[in-house]
């Protein structure tokens, strides 16, 4: 397991990525590459060709993503007693202007299982660092909690959030930190957390409100479910003397008791 040299594969497969998305169906169950592809492009990778695949890779490679990815899977592995895991990297969409706007053109997504990093070529290697920190703390949080992510409620996903963003925190210090950390006062937070997620803590995935609390949308404040997960793990960590790691098992309800 680890890094998988995905710059190989889209050497060959960048203008055909359905096809390229084939290399992937036997790290999941049932299910075909197209909806590989569409559930990937739905979380941040890119989505029909629009630069030269030599050049882009170029870039990346000089960047040295690969290999920053790879030393971070390492010493994180070590760090939290983490799964060995395949990473794939991939473009991410840098058409997608919410993307662009609110991380910089990166994103990415985690299974118990597997790890999927979605990158641009103006990405610098710290910013790296912090999302897969972030994204590999979920694939151990999710690999240690006993409780099925299909089965989460909208305090398991706040808290989860909250989690990964506090590991990246207290590994890379707060000026890495995702700019949601830092949207409200501990004041507005609290507010939030009271009048917002607790009466609502228990809504299931496939209720709407469960994303737009999440992500803030529509008339909720921007990001809340985020925002008010990070206030909640960090105030926890503060006032028990908890790490990241100690944290990985900790039931969500246990945050808010």
């Amino acid at each position: 397991m680890g890094v998988i040299r995905t710059d190989k594969w889209l050497l060959d497969l960048y203008d055909e990525p359905v096809e390229l998305c084939e290399k992937l169906v036997d790290y999941f169950d049932n299910v075909l590459a197209s909806e590989i592809y569409e559930y990937l492009t739905m979380h941040g990778m890119y989505r029909s060709p629009f630069k030269n695949a030599e050049d882009f890779l170029k870039k990346l490679k000089n960047n040295n993503v690969w290999k920053t990815v790879h030393k971070e899977k390492r010493q994180l592995q070590e760090k939290w007693d983490g799964p060995d895991i395949p990473i794939f990297l991939f473009p991410s969409d840098t058409n997608n202007q919410k993307l662009m706007r609110d991380s910089n053109g990166k994103s990415g997504l985690a299974f118990s299982d597997k790890l999927f990093l979605f990158i641009s070529e103006d990405n610098e290697e710290d910013e790296i660092r912090a999302l897969f920190t972030h994204e590999y703390h979920h694939v151990c949080r999710l690999s240690n909690y006993q409780k099925n992510m299909k089965d989460f409620v909208l305090l398991d996903t706040i808290i989860l959030e909250g989690l990964a963003e506090n590991a990246v925190r207290e590994r890379l210090g707060k000026k890495l930190t995702a700019d949601w950390t830092s949207y409200y006062t501990d004041q507005q937070l609290e507010k939030m957390q009271n009048r917002l997620v607790i009466p609502n803590k228990t809504i299931q995935q496939t209720d709407p409100r469960h994303q737009r609390i999440l992500y803030g949308l529509g008339l909720y404040p921007k990001m809340a479910g985020y925002s008010v997960g990070y206030y909640i793990v960090k105030k926890y960590m503060e006032e028990n003397k908890k790490t990241a790691k100690d944290l990985l098992h900790k039931s969500t309800e246990e945050f808010i008791s």
